[in-house]
């Protein structure tokens, strides 16, 4: 390092610290929030998060301090709110001020180029991008879904019949094929590259939106640094590069189909002709397709592997389940559930909730939001720029919020709520930031859900017990955890392959 360099790195520290001695100052005058974790000057608490699989910390915190406590990020002050009670009185009641987003330098702005609208600032262009998502994802649209999660869960069930050893992945392709024929017209295939390239860029996304891994995220004021100081950018930039590849790559691969006239109707042939894209930069159109792939693929994936886990260590519910699904579809593998059961079947709906709370996997610790003015709460006062956050994994986990919360047990949400898979759990987030497809994740569980638990048994192997409290959140396209997959019978395994074979020929 020159020494002008060097000078340079020293003045924007130094900078950052006489900023944060100041704000400290401005905030014990003025402002109280919850209780405080201690942390070391300058980084709080950055140092003392884990940079994986930070429920169980959170968690632990939340039983020590209560309903909220305050971590210091760098210099981003972060609110944890740790039960249903606070979630709604702030998140949900006051969405209109707890809704936008901190500043994000790295994950946003150099990795995302500003277009991922996950992370994007409660605005105009949020709105927009938000409505676009909506007419694709919302509920009103699962007509248009539902022979493709038809098509993909009998491709799903056969490849649990033919490489068991592969479910794993076989819940990927299942999920990612879902969303890819609605948006791009074409299936996915079992360990497909392109596949799994893209839950690779999804999980370099997620490793760096942890807190305290980048230091401009933790200091956004070192983004004022010239970019030739700003040595995580390089790194920053070959992510962004290798994510935008990933995207543009199905996009140029519709167009050229497009072209050459066997291109499918569907949502991308629709989109890319709309008024909405002839204002969008070539980035800002390639990531509205790859958020939608995103968010399309994960949830569904890691909830699919969940349930799976609940059902080898917490058996009891299954045989309540198959009781179930045995009486609508026969006892002797008459036929596979369809769509139809579904009002006979709401002990797979509650499967499908439970699934979602039990251990939240995704964001184990929420999805920050930032108050954009000042508020009070019960004796707190918050200045603007607060970071606010659900705890998830202390919520979902706590027994005053649940009786025996560890428990995998459906019967939680047997109160004739099942349908409506937003109430009982956060999994998909509170206020005007909840996820805006939910419906097309929970239709995706459920049908999938319904057919492998029919047709399939799930058991610990021995000497590998699953550890459910840490499921990794990041696999590297890797088994989360070792699980024995066998059909029920013979019957069953016969009607697996009269009824889902040709799934797997079916190409597009």
């Amino acid at each position: 390092m020159s020494p002008e360099v060097a000078l340079a790195s020293v003045s924007g520290l130094a900078l950052v610290l006489g900023l944060w001695l100041l704000r400290e100052y401005q905030y014990g005058k003025k402002y109280r929030l919850p209780p405080q974790v201690p942390g070391v000057p300058l980084f709080g608490n950055s140092f003392q998060i884990p940079a994986l699989q930070q429920g169980p910390w959170a968690k632990d915190l939340a039983a020590k301090y209560g309903e909220m406590f305050t971590c210091k990020f760098g210099a981003n002050t972060w609110v944890f709110l740790n039960s249903s009670r606070v979630v709604n009185d702030l998140l949900e009641r006051r969405a209109a001020i707890y809704a936008s987003r901190p500043p994000f330098p790295m994950t946003q702005g150099i990795m995302s180029g500003e277009s991922r609208i996950v992370l994007m600032p409660y605005n105009e262009r949020w709105r927009m991008l938000r409505k676009i998502m909506h007419q694709i994802l919302s509920s009103r649209q699962q007509d248009i879904f539902k022979p493709f999660q038809d098509l993909e869960s009998k491709n799903l069930c056969w490849d649990y019949l033919q490489t068991p050893d592969r479910w794993w992945s076989a819940n990927a392709r299942y999920a990612n094929s879902v969303i890819m024929s609605v948006v791009f017209g074409r299936r996915s295939m079992l360990d497909d590259p392109d596949v799994i390239e893209l839950f690779e860029t999804l999980e370099l996304f997620l490793e760096n939106q942890q807190p305290g891994v980048n230091i401009v995220d933790a200091f956004p004021i070192l983004d004022k640094l010239p970019k030739v100081l700003q040595w995580w950018r390089p790194r920053g930039q070959r992510i962004f590069e290798q994510t935008v590849n990933v995207y543009k790559r199905e996009l140029d691969r519709m167009e050229e189909k497009m072209a050459n006239g066997t291109q499918r109707e569907c949502f991308g042939t629709d989109f890319i002709k709309t008024e909405e894209v002839k204002n969008m930069t070539e980035v800002q159109k390639l990531f509205v397709f790859g958020t939608l792939m995103e968010a399309g693929s994960d949830t569904s994936r890691v909830t699919l592997g969940q349930i799976i886990a609940g059902a080898a260590t917490y058996p009891d519910w299954v045989s309540r389940a198959r009781a179930q699904l045995d009486e609508v579809c026969g006892n002797n593998a008459e036929r596979l559930p369809q769509w139809e059961d579904r009002e006979k079947l709401n002990y797979i709906s509650a499967v499908v909730k439970e699934g979602f709370r039990w251990r939240p996997n995704i964001a184990e610790i929420g999805a920050p939001t930032m108050l954009t003015r000042d508020d009070e709460y019960e004796g707190y006062r918050f200045p603007a720029g607060t970071v606010f956050t659900w705890n998830a994994w202390a919520i979902a986990l706590n027994p005053g919020e649940y009786e025996e919360p560890e428990r995998f047990w459906p019967e939680r949400f047997l109160n004739g709520q099942e349908e409506n898979a937003l109430k009982g759990h956060w999994a998909f987030g509170p206020g005007r930031r909840v996820c805006v497809g939910w419906k097309v994740g929970e239709m995706n569980v459920w049908i999938a859900i319904a057919r492998l638990l029919y047709c399939f048994d799930f058991e610990e192997i021995p000497g590998k017990p699953i550890d459910t409290m840490s499921i990794p959140q990041l696999t590297k396209h890797t088994a989360p955890f070792d699980v024995k997959v066998t059909p029920r019978s013979v019957k069953h395994e016969e009607l697996i392959r009269r009824d889902c074979a040709y799934a797997a020929e079916v190409r597009y």
